[in-house]
């Protein structure tokens, strides 16, 4: 422990109990819980890595989102995608600096009609390769990442009709403990 951690350490034990000063440290405390990024909660680049092998073979052996696959996809696909959620998620701008841009990633995802059965079979082998990957056993980590899948899958849905209307330079979609940080859309 260092740092905030432990500057909040010393506040709570010299804590004078009035309402007032309960809520100013409460808030300290919080802040300290929450001064690591998703990226760095969940173990760094080689989580995200694993993350999306495991997420990527729970996909493939599922006889409906395997479908999304079955055209064929990167040979770097798990690394790309690894880089791609650890910046969505407080990580470096690896994948925005040399991989691509969300403009990209949304007309990859576009022009496919809506596939609500695939996006919510999606969601579960994302949340079953939370384990597969080795993350954390956090609970509020592992709601955290699947509420930003969820929130990802659905923001790749947006163009269901034709992948040529999506717009250029949409920025990658970020999220913070607190849910979305930015909006692609």
């Amino acid at each position: 422990m260092g740092g905030l951690e432990q500057l909040a350490d010393v506040e709570v034990s010299r804590l004078v109990l009035s309402q007032h000063q309960v809520r100013d440290v409460g808030w300290r405390v919080r802040q300290c819980s929450m001064s690591s990024t998703i990226f760095e909660a969940a173990g760094g680049h080689p989580a995200f890595i694993a993350l999306a092998h495991a997420w990527h073979a729970r996909c493939l052996a599922d006889p409906i989102v395997s479908h999304a696959f079955s055209h064929g996809y990167h040979p770097k696909h798990s690394e790309r995608l690894g880089a791609y959620w650890a910046e969505a998620l407080g990580g470096p701008c690896d994948y925005t600096a040399s991989m691509g841009n969300e403009s990209g990633v949304m007309r990859m995802h576009s022009g496919n009609g809506e596939h609500v059965e695939m996006d919510e079979r999606a969601q579960v082998c994302f949340a079953e390769a939370l384990d597969d990957a080795g993350l954390p056993d956090d609970p509020r980590l592992r709601a955290t990442l699947k509420a930003y899948f969820r929130w990802a899958t659905h923001a790749m849905s947006a163009y269901p009709d034709s992948r040529h209307r999506v717009p250029e330079g949409l920025a990658l979609g970020r999220w913070s403990w607190d849910g979305p940080a930015s909006n692609p859309l």
